[in-house]
């Protein structure tokens, strides 16, 4: 008797926590949802998550605001993110330093794949290698020569250490064999304006956040970061021209502390791969060079763990490392 009393309360609270959860899935969001970026207002990351949040808030009546947390090469939003309550009511922005971090930073306080868990993937886009208006280069090529015949005079600026933007610079300089100073700085809003003063000399941004002033004469573009030519910046050649076998880009996601309601995940992922299928929203972010990456929780964090691998590679073979 004893045993089945024990059986029937546990079938109980297992059906308690699964109507729990329900209900809190068909009320959810009751209130404002926080949205941690880890870097400055103006890259990729941030205007990524504003035109999210303008379309989350839009379907679902309640504000999902975006909070900038930058600073640590992405790893301080990130904590901040994994130490939320699990309760939907904070998402996380994830984005390439994610992957990039775990292998890069020798001692890290967290492990982003267990620590957090996989609400949807957003897009996919090139990183672009872009200099100063006045900057002497105006080629791939050309930039190789001039950096060879001023060996540590360039300044490499980046979004933050670790970043797409920071590794995407040093698999260039492995594959060619020149010196390269890395500056970086806590996002790529603050590297552009130094960017375009002429303070440093190139940037392998990702490519939403820089594609305005490009178009706008304010930097010049030699290359983008994929195999293939981007459609938003069609004239444009690959570094993969210039430098066989060289290929890098950035991807973004939404995540969420581990232990938030399987429902709620649901919810979100269901929204966010509404907003991708949207033509206005898909022409929002193919002006942008943005390739939408729809799927299931499971589909992101696949690419997630793919995308850790194999930046653990370019971090060795770039000798990069962070205690």
């Amino acid at each position: 008797m004893k045993n089945v009393v024990t059986i029937a309360l546990a079938c109980c609270a297992g059906l308690i926590a699964a109507t729990s959860s329900l209900y809190a899935a068909e009320t959810y969001p009751a209130r404002p949802v926080r949205w941690i970026v880890p870097y400055t207002p103006a890259g990729t990351t941030d205007i990524l998550a504003r035109i999210m949040s303008q379309w989350l808030t839009q379907r679902t009546g309640q504000q999902f605001v975006v909070d900038n947390r930058p600073g640590g090469g992405n790893n301080i939003g990130t904590e901040l993110a994994i130490k939320s309550p699990p309760d939907g009511y904070t998402v996380f922005l994830v984005n390439p330093a994610n992957a990039i971090n775990a292998s890069l930073y020798t001692k890290l306080p967290f492990n982003f794949l267990r620590d957090m868990e996989p609400v949807a993937g957003l897009v996919r886009v090139p990183n672009v290698m872009e200099v100063p208006r006045a900057f002497p280069a105006k080629t791939v090529p050309e930039f190789i020569a001039y950096a060879k015949k001023n060996p540590g005079k360039v300044n490499m600026a980046s979004s933050g250490s670790g970043t797409s933007v920071h590794l995407s610079g040093e698999l260039f300089k492995a594959m060619t064999g020149i010196e390269m100073q890395h500056v970086p700085y806590k996002g790529a809003g603050p590297a552009l304006i130094e960017l375009i003063a002429g303070q440093v000399h190139v940037l392998f941004d990702n490519l939403p956040s820089s594609i305005g002033h490009i178009k706008g004469g304010e930097l010049r573009a030699l290359a983008v970061t994929t195999l293939k030519r981007s459609p938003a910046l069609p004239d444009v050649p690959t570094v993969n021209d210039s430098v066989p076998g060289y290929e890098a880009s950035a991807w973004f996601g939404m995540s969420v502390p581990k232990g938030t309601p399987p429902a709620i995940i649901q919810k979100l992922n269901r929204e966010i791969n509404a907003a991708l299928a949207d033509p206005t929203m898909k022409a929002r972010l193919a002006e942008l060079g943005g390739d939408p990456i729809a799927g299931s929780p499971a589909d992101f964090w696949k690419l997630h763990a793919a995308e850790t691998e194999k930046w653990a590679k370019v971090v060795k073979f770039a000798g990069a490392k962070i205690d």
